[in-house]
């Protein structure tokens, strides 16, 4: 019962402190999440990682909560996804509150004014960074590389969910396909495994 509690009270705790200082929204959270949960506590994979943030993006609701939520289910459940969407969310939820109390104080301040053209342009440069990242698990043959050229340029015209859509059926329809071809099938795998005992994984010439 104790471990249990302790590892909520993690799951709690490392959202807690990813929240406040992810300026920017849901995508600028990726590199600390990507930090604290997969390279410090090795909670989840990167593949893991890029699949939530996906999957966030197909439901309503802000990519931090949803992500948050998703992980702390998959780490421990329904409780883990209440940790996290508790821990994720209170910190944003003080930080508004007290910035509403204040801003008709600061907000014609020519310095503060400054400062959040500067932060504006780091959280493009995080949310550039975390597209690498994920982009490197998320790419991994010709495939991908191809749905990803077509689905960048494509969001410029259509709803992300309906992008999300498309790139579903496009990966449904080129699996089978590159079955039937003899090609070589690469799904999520373990880097501490052996790739041929992955049922997933297929021999063949690769593509």
């Amino acid at each position: 019962m104790k471990v249990q509690c302790k590892l909520l009270f993690q799951i709690f705790w490392t959202f807690f402190k990813i929240s406040p200082v992810t300026f920017g929204g849901g995508f600028a959270m990726i590199p600390l999440m990507v930090k604290e949960i997969v390279e410090k506590r090795k909670w989840l994979t990167h593949e893991d990682i890029t699949e939530v943030i996906a999957l966030s993006q197909t439901v309503p609701g802000a990519v931090a909560v949803n992500s948050a939520t998703f992980i702390g289910h998959r780490i421990r459940g329904i409780r883990g996804a209440l940790a996290a969407m508790i821990g994720v969310s209170l910190p944003t939820f003080i930080i508004v509150l007290l910035l509403g109390v204040f801003y008709f104080f600061v907000h014609d301040n020519p310095k503060l004014e400054a400062a959040f053209v500067s932060i504006r342009v780091t959280i493009v440069a995080i949310i550039v960074y975390a597209a690498i990242k994920i982009g490197k698990t998320g790419i991994y043959d010709k495939t991908t590389f191809f749905i990803m050229v077509i689905g960048v340029p494509a969001l410029f015209f259509i709803h992300p969910i309906v992008a999300i859509i498309f790139g579903a059926v496009a990966g449904l329809i080129a699996i089978p396909i590159k079955r039937k071809l003899g090609y070589t099938i690469k799904m999520k795998t373990n880097k501490a495994e052996d790739p041929t005992t992955n049922p997933d994984y297929y021999m063949g010439s690769g593509i």
